[in-house]
């Protein structure tokens, strides 16, 4: 059985919540870090699926 703690729910959703198109003040405020800063780069994190993706959107404007 797979064990995770609740803290890592938060970085989960704070990642979905960006990929989705939350705005990173709204993700900020749904935490309730301090800065901006502490969501941004302690909570949120580039997932492969993201980065293809975006990639997919640079090559198809060529």
């Amino acid at each position: 059985m797979e064990t995770f703690c609740l803290h890592s729910m938060r970085h989960t959703f704070a990642t979905r919540a960006l990929e989705r198109g939350i705005p990173p003040k709204v993700v900020q405020s749904y935490l309730g870090h301090s800065t901006i800063d502490v969501t941004m780069n302690i909570y949120t994190h580039v997932t492969a699926e993201l980065e293809r993706e975006e990639i997919r959107k640079l090559a198809n404007q060529f």
